[in-house]
């Protein structure tokens, strides 16, 4: 079993009782959306997330529950799309309730994920893809030393109006020359 352990969250193995509560208690941020809103999804489709999940890790994927140090899980993170032979992937995460959110939880997994992907898994280069209204993913993201480097102008399409997607990116000297 993996534990990557911060401060006020460790990341760690999920398992199928992990997806199906963070299936059933995640909440949409309707004065803040910056993902599409999914409804009437069964916990059968948490079980399929939790199968999936098996059949990419260690292999596409490396997705891990964050938890905070009660043991309480509060979201995932992954690294996505591994590419063994460039050795870049990109990053993904998600919090399941509101109260989560812009606490600073999901900056501390962006720092133990990055900490695992480049001394540990030995990627170059990891890249994020973000909503122009998701300002807590860029915040997360430009204070763990990842770059913006570009946009996608008008690229994502959320509740019936249409936003730029932010392309982030950081190089492995760029994160060891952050954490010396």
């Amino acid at each position: 079993m993996v534990k990557l352990q911060g401060k006020r969250i460790y990341l760690g193995t999920l398992e199928k009782e992990h997806c199906r509560k963070l299936w059933d208690e995640f909440e949409y941020d309707f004065t803040n959306p910056t993902e599409h809103l999914n409804i009437g999804h069964s916990i059968e489709k948490a079980d399929e997330w939790f199968e999936q999940i098996k059949k990419e890790q260690g292999n596409s994927h490396i997705r891990l529950g964050i938890f905070l140090n009660n043991g309480t899980i509060i979201g995932d993170i992954a690294l996505q799309d591994i590419d063994t032979k460039n050795r870049s992937c990109s990053i993904g995460m998600g919090m399941s309730k509101l109260e989560y959110r812009n606490k600073g939880y999901g900056k501390e997994a962006v720092k133990l994920i990055l900490e695992y992907g480049f001394n540990n898994y030995g990627l170059e280069r990891i890249t994020a893809n973000t909503s122009e209204t998701n300002i807590s993913a860029q915040k997360s993201l430009e204070q763990s030393g990842f770059k913006l480097e570009g946009k996608e102008r008008k690229a994502i399409y959320l509740a019936g109006k249409r936003y730029d997607r932010y392309n982030y990116g950081i190089l492995v000297e760029e994160y060891r020359k952050e954490n010396q």
